[in-house]
């Protein structure tokens, strides 16, 4: 079962498919848009915490009276006063894994610096601060681990008791039929990578405001959320509040990528606080505590093994996937996620004979990790397709060829990790955007320009990105989570229509496609649809958007709930009309009957029929036109391929990006214009994690990115126009064909980048073995060539 019986079609398909602005962005670019730091409820105090200064440290006492007593002070939380609050845990059992569980403030210790230890509530943030400079803590500090292989050596200090070794995670597949591929096997290339570990660095930094009605005794929590539904679930967990006194609503969010999916200890306190005081209490993340202590994600150690025979096929892969998840696995699946789906993921849109890998998640004095988009697959698609040039490179044919070799087919298939594709464009997304980029023609530029000595690089990889994330997604990958959405669809007496979803929209235009789908549902227009999200007060329970899921859920339950309002919209309209069901049509905000335009019945007298009329009522027995529907569906899986350019300096190592070109295929395609948009924001972050972005850390285990003079991001002044065009394979699986989209071009530009800057150095050796690749690795790397003097 796919998921999508008895869903209905479009009534009229006419808005789907048109690149339409988005119905948000004027209240945006007005700045009418009103996010978490933009509410003003009166009475608000303003809440700010105190953070170790420690990556590792025993908190021997901590002594708050000064800063109690200091005017404008409300209150001060320590551990004791919220240690009847549930720990934040593993909330997804995953066998043989180690519990982490983390308090909402360190009690007895801190496991990497920035950790919250105390929480000031006073009238103003000003004052809060001020009172976090009288806090007293006395505290020990032990020695830290800031890196796997630190963390796994004999004798390293522990992080949790009961982790041994500091591994909380361990798995490995079988490999005796890979072994045996590789001792037949007529070339074997190897790589080690270091994946840098980044921030998401969202626009708006994370944020919660809470405040308890004083007559239903509701605690609304307004987060910068991407799952507002999850969150209230987490929450209730946490306080031990049933979900029912727990409202959650995400105002405009500006920008997730994934972290924003949690619920973090800061989020419990502020919920405390709010209860205890009886006040709505606020907390707005600053950019240091956003660089230093809010979920980091991607950092893995990766060594991959290729095995092919003469002409180049690959016969089989070994990998080994090693995740530094920081200080905690509390937001699992975020920790195993990320070396999980890398091992996983490993195929892509290649024909692997035989696959053995070992994953491990480590622990060490860093900052937890989250997923951030392209979780896990940025990593094995970016190894993958080095070696995969490597490969080509050792045989000495073409690189392109070499991919065209190993290309599986398009029809639906199932990988040699197990992951069942549901069909798509590989081979002619390679051939796409080698035509785009101009491939033969800059091989022969990059000739000429050698002889000038001039260095300059073209690297192109395919890719695959696993969308719809729902519960045959979850179980394929490994984790054990079951879950599914559901939409609202009513018209109201004025004819018009209200959707409401379980998703929730940060960014991506959401409003603007499901305002699409559902017109074509009913054949009106966009405009007479109005969409509710992110809020658990007003809309059906629905696990949020992540992992590139909204696109099918929201367009699978919109569709579900409508066909089940129109045929009850087409039962009255019979009943009016005195014409059978099969007769009548819905176009442009009326019913009719097909052939006779002068007999049809706006949508509004249908409306109020159902509403007020005793013979539609005593016909229909039920006429309500509002319908709640339920969503699940088996895996969609998009692909592409990304194609970069580069030219390197040979005097300073600076990489400078020529020309982007992204071609996508994720289906059917609600609305074009947000695809490109999504497209070209993957690709910029993409560039920051193969250029640019790294959380770093010394040795000490300190963080040492802790401002944009030390995390660099990518500007637009960087990066030239990037490029689009599309491919559709409709999926079989999901209505209308739509597969999920988002995370494909953060998935492939880092490979490509990377494999164009190794392009343009080949000749001088490409031995870099850490992302990000920047200018000092690029120079040090030609030094070693001796190609500067």
């Amino acid at each position: 079962m796919s998921g999508t019986e008895a869903v209905p079609g479009f009534a009229r398909q006419r808005w789907v498919g048109q690149p339409l602005k988005r119905v948000e962005d004027p209240n945006m670019i007005t700045g009418a848009a009103r996010y978490v730091g933009d509410l003003a409820l009166p009475g608000t105090l303003e809440a700010a915490f105190l953070r170790s200064p420690f990556p590792h440290a025993l908190i021997r006492g901590i002594d708050v009276d000064a800063a109690r007593s200091m005017p404008g002070v409300v209150a001060v939380l320590t551990a004791a006063d919220v240690a009847d609050t549930v720990p934040l845990t593993d909330l997804v059992d995953l066998e043989g894994a180690a519990k982490t569980p983390r308090s909402a403030l360190a009690a007895a210790k801190v496991r990497y610096a920035g950790e919250p230890v105390a929480m000031v509530v006073a009238a103003d943030r000003y004052l809060a601060e001020d009172a976090l400079e009288l806090i007293e803590v006395d505290w020990e500090p032990l020695p830290a681990v800031a890196s796997i292989a630190q963390a796994v050596a004999d004798g390293a200090p522990l992080l949790h008791e009961g982790v041994e070794g500091n591994c909380y995670y361990r798995a490995a597949t079988a490999g005796a039929a890979a072994d045996a591929a590789f001792d037949e096997a007529a070339h074997v290339v190897r790589r080690r990578l270091h994946i840098g570990r980044v921030s998401s660095s969202a626009m708006e930094a994370r944020g919660i405001l809470a405040a308890v009605d004083p007559t239903s005794d509701e605690l609304t929590c307004w987060i910068s959320s991407q799952a507002p539904f999850q969150q209230r679930y987490l929450l209730s967990l946490a306080l031990g509040l049933p979900e029912n006194r727990i409202r959650v609503v995400a105002p405009a969010v500006g920008g997730a990528f994934g972290p924003k999916d949690f619920v973090f200890p800061e989020d419990v306190c502020v919920a405390v606080a709010a209860l205890r005081l009886r006040r709505p209490v606020r907390w707005i993340e600053d950019r240091y505590e956003n660089l230093v202590a809010a979920p980091q994600a991607k950092e893995q150690d990766v060594e991959l093994e290729l095995a092919a025979d003469a002409e180049g096929r690959l016969l089989a892969a070994r990998a080994r996937f090693t995740g530094d998840t920081g200080a905690y696995s509390y937001s699992a699946p975020g920790g195993f996620i990320d070396f999980g789906l890398a091992a996983q993921s490993l195929p892509g849109p290649y024909a692997i004979g035989e696959y053995a890998a070992d994953i491990a998640g480590v622990l060490t004095n860093k900052a937890p990790i989250a997923p951030y988009r392209g979780v896990g697959f940025t990593a094995s698609q970016t190894v993958r397709e080095i070696l995969l040039d490597e490969l080509a490179r050792e045989i000495g044919i073409d690189r392109m060829e070499l991919r065209r070799r190993n290309m599986i087919g398009d029809a639906p298939q199932t990988t040699a990790t197990g992951m069942t594709y549901d069909g798509g464009s590989y081979g002619a997304a390679l051939d796409r955007v080698l035509e785009l980029i101009g491939y033969d023609a800059f091989l022969e530029a990059q000739e000429r320009a050698r002889e000038e000595g001039r260095l300059l690089g073209i690297g192109v990889t395919p890719f695959v990105e696993m969308t719809s994330m729902g519960t045959r997604s979850h179980l394929q990958s490994g984790i054990h989570i079951f879950s599914h959405d559901n939409a609202r669809v009513s018209i109201d007496l004025s004819g018009k229509l209200t959707v409401a979803v379980g998703t929730c929209s940060h960014g991506q235009g959401h409003h603007t496609a499901f305002a699409q789908v559902a017109a074509d549902a009913f054949g009106v227009d966009p405009a007479d649809v109005s969409v509710i999200d992110g809020d658990t007060g007003r809309t059906p329970w629905g696990m949020g958007t992540f992992a590139s899921r909204s696109a099918v859920f929201g367009t699978g339950t919109i569709l579900k709930a409508a066909g089940l309002v129109r045929d009850k919209l087409l039962q009255v309209a019979s009943l009016l009309l005195e014409a059978p069901v099969e007769a009548l049509e819905c176009a442009d905000g009326f019913v009719g009957i097909r052939g006779v335009p002068e007999a049809k019945i706006p949508f509004a007298d249908l409306a109020g029929a159902a509403h007020f009329d005793p013979g539609v009522r005593e016909a229909l027995g039920d006429p309500t036109l509002t319908a709640e529907a339920f969503f699940d569906t088996d895996p969609t899986f998009s692909n592409g391929a990304i194609a970069v350019t580069v030219e390197v300096d040979p005097q300073t190592g600076k990489v400078t990006i020529d020309r982007i070109v992204a071609v996508e295929d994720c289906g059917t395609m609600l609305n074009p214009a947000l695809v490109d948009g999504q497209l070209r924001g993957g690709v910029a972050q993409g560039v920051g994690v193969a250029l640019l972005e790294e959380s770093v850390y010394g040795d000490d285990g300190q963080p040492l990115a802790t401002t944009y003079l030390d995390y660099l991001l990518p500007r637009s002044s960087e990066l030239p126009a990037i490029e689009v065009a599309h491919l559709e394979t409709p999926s079989p699986h999901t209505p209308a064909g739509v597969k999920g989209m988002a995370e494909g071009a953060s998935i492939g530009t880092p490979g490509a980048v990377i494999n164009a800057v190794f392009d343009a150095i080949a000749p001088h050796g490409t031995a870099i073995e850490r992302l990000p690749v920047t200018t000092a690795a690029v120079w040090e790397a030609l030094q070693r060539a001796e190609v500067v003097a």
